[in-house]
């Protein structure tokens, strides 16, 4: 198979993946580390922020703005766990998008060696982000089993929830990635897109309460359905909309392999620009 042929392969994304999982988990657990090094309490602050948040989210929305998340949320504690739920989902985008641009060039020595895999940085990227988003989920299902007495079964889903999610992460991550070496600004413009990812999805309110004639921007927005299901299976002990999930992991892939394949053409000109 020639190189022109190996890099248009619908099979590129998994051999990615797959082919460098070792360096991956290697770095991406080398990352997770150093960004806790020489704190007192270390990589449990991956756990407690999760707690920090949950409380000041519920406080603040629930407590002083006296949001309600639609009828059948009762309670700042039931309140704070639907609008978590969606936050874990927002936050594993928002942290893989953020460093995104700034991968290639804060490992400008990678670019330099023609035989490192440099499409495995958004991999180690997302990995850590992963790691985040499962420790937010462990608090969320003891608080809610501390709060409630019991677990509903329908978290074993959410796996289910992760590879579409995951798919369609990295396919942007991989474009953002390699645009941030030849267009700088592009980091600077992720923190007001995904701001407005967050308040264009029912994260801190049901798609209810979004008024009819302006209800097609949340459908607009991917984060809609993968929030929803997020929280339906997390809180709502509903079991995920398969079908839904089905065309997510499809669309994700066909995301994940455009921007691989953007990825390898454009890596060319990474070393002449940086």
């Amino acid at each position: 198979m020639s190189g022109k042929e190996r890099i248009a392969s619908p099979l590129m994304v998994l051999d990615s993946f797959a082919k460098h999982r070792n360096l991956i988990w290697q770095l991406a657990r080398r990352e997770v580390i150093s960004r806790y090094r020489g704190s007192v309490v270390g990589v449990l602050w991956a756990f407690i922020h999760p707690l920090i948040m949950l409380a000041v989210y519920t406080l603040v929305f629930n407590g002083i703005f006296g949001a309600r998340y639609g009828s059948s949320v009762s309670g700042p504690a039931e309140f704070g766990m639907q609008l978590f739920a969606g936050l874990i989902i927002y936050a594993f985008i928002a942290e893989s998008f953020h460093r995104a641009p700034y991968l290639l060039l804060n490992n400008i020595n990678y670019v330099k060696k023609v035989v490192f895999p440099l499409e495995i940085l958004p991999w180690t990227s997302l990995c850590a982000a992963m790691f985040h988003a499962l420790g937010s989920v462990v608090v969320l299902v003891l608080l809610y089993g501390l709060a409630y007495r019991h677990l509903n079964w329908t978290v074993i889903f959410f796996p289910a929830l992760l590879v579409p999610l995951t798919l369609g992460t990295i396919g942007f991550s991989w474009i953002l990635a390699s645009v941030g070496v030849f267009f700088r600004d592009i980091g600077q413009m992720m923190g007001p897109v995904t701001t407005v990812l967050l308040f264009l999805s029912p994260v801190f309110y049901p798609v209810s309460a979004m008024p009819e004639r302006y209800r097609w921007l949340l459908d607009l927005n991917p984060l809609t359905f993968l929030v929803q299901q997020s929280q339906n299976i997390l809180i709502g002990g509903r079991v995920p909309s398969w079908s839904g999930l089905v065309l997510y992991a499809v669309g994700g892939y066909l995301v994940a392999w455009a921007g691989l394949m953007w990825f390898q053409r454009a890596r060319r000109a990474f070393a002449d620009v940086l």
